[in-house]
């Protein structure tokens, strides 16, 4: 602190430059400077601190007051710019530095995931108007199709199994979740058919193992397409 200066003193016995030590024509860096030597010597004195404050603030109003009715010295128009640079710097710092990521990582947070409709458990809900229509006929058709050809077996379940992935999709479903209840719907409608071929092996009626297999998953999957959403 300079010599004979004491902020511990009354403060409508000094003015601003006075109690920084400092001319009226001083830089911004030495009036920066200064409050920090002033505010070092004023030790664990809270009262001294708060005035070498005041004082500091004071100065720079006095500044700003210059700079808006247009007395601004060389000096004041140095330390106008540097307090510019000075903010544009702190201000990049505050937008990519430590603190800035840590505001960020404070901010984010995970979805929480639905457990319904478009989440993990659908929805049973009869689809209504021309898509209950069309399915019912499209199920219909791979039913007859199942009786009187054979052959088609596999691309009536493959095309089944799409249909009601697309079904689900279409009613709001995400995509990884139609497809696990899509796959789920066909194993068990396989299973319930291969219990069915060995129940009705013995029986005259005129079809293969193989349809007996995907009857059942066909009924399922239409089942599926016409009430899971």
């Amino acid at each position: 602190m300079a010599a004979g200066l004491n902020p511990g003193q009354d403060s409508d016995s000094q003015d601003p430059y006075s109690l920084l030590g400092i001319s009226p024509d001083a830089g911004f860096e030495e009036v920066q400077r200064a409050r920090e030597r002033v505010v070092a010597g004023c030790g664990d004195d809270a009262i001294a601190k708060a005035r070498v404050e005041a004082a500091y603030d004071a100065v720079l109003m006095a500044r700003l007051r210059d700079r808006q009715s247009g007395r601004v010295s060389s000096e004041a128009v140095t330390a106008s710019r540097i307090e510019r640079e000075q903010g544009s710097t702190e201000s990049l710092q505050s937008s990519n530095g430590p603190a800035a990521l840590l505001t960020r990582l404070r901010s984010f947070s995970l979805p929480t995931p639905s457990l319904s409709g478009s989440g993990v458990m659908p929805d049973f809900q009869l689809v209504e108007g021309q898509g209950f229509t069309v399915r019912c006929l499209a199920g219909a058709a791979a039913l007859l199709l199942l009786l009187v050809a054979p052959l088609t077996v596999e691309l009536l379940l493959a095309l089944s199994t799409i249909g009601v992935f697309i079904s689900q999709v279409k009613r709001g479903r995400r995509p990884l979740g139609s497809l696990g209840w899509t796959l789920l719907l066909l194993i068990a409608g396989l299973s319930l058919g291969a219990l069915l071929s060995m129940v009705m092996a013995s029986t005259a009626l005129p079809l293969s193992v193989e349809q007996w297999q995907a009857l059942p998953a066909l009924v399922v999957l239409l089942v599926g397409a016409l009430f899971l959403a």
